[in-house]
């Protein structure tokens, strides 16, 4: 089953020094090695900060953006992996050993597997969710 490990934690500041940002990317680096290693990593990315986000709202057929997060809080999404692991323990067991982990929180999510409705949509087969 696949799992997407979200990484929150404070962004970093001007104020970080150049070896302490250095050395959390060579962990982070170490880390995917790791799960590439073992076949389990999937995809992953690092975001940029929150102030270049834009949210998008629909409302009474109109699209409305606005600069920024949706909501203000202490942590923030700064990135994600999406794995492969057998069951929980494991993703949980791949989610701890993320830099990240030892001054935010790792959020642990299953994935939705929809592979069989693309694939039945894309072969004009209808499929079972829609009926």
């Amino acid at each position: 089953m696949q799992y997407a490990l979200l990484i929150y934690g404070e962004e970093p500041g001007s104020d970080v020094p150049d070896d302490a940002m250095a050395a959390e990317m060579e962990a982070y680096n170490a880390f995917t090695r790791h799960i590439a290693e073992r076949g389990a990593y999937k995809g992953g990315e690092a975001l940029q900060p929150t102030a270049m986000a834009t949210t998008v709202r629909v409302r009474d057929g109109r699209t409305l953006t606005t600069d920024g997060p949706f909501a203000e809080t202490k942590e923030a999404l700064g990135g994600l992996y999406i794995v492969e692991a057998a069951d929980l323990d494991e993703a949980i067991g791949y989610a701890a050993m993320i830099p990240g982990a030892t001054h935010g929180s790792i959020e642990v999510r299953p994935i939705v597997d929809f592979s069989a409705e693309i694939a039945q949509a894309s072969a004009g087969t209808p499929s079972a969710r829609s009926s």
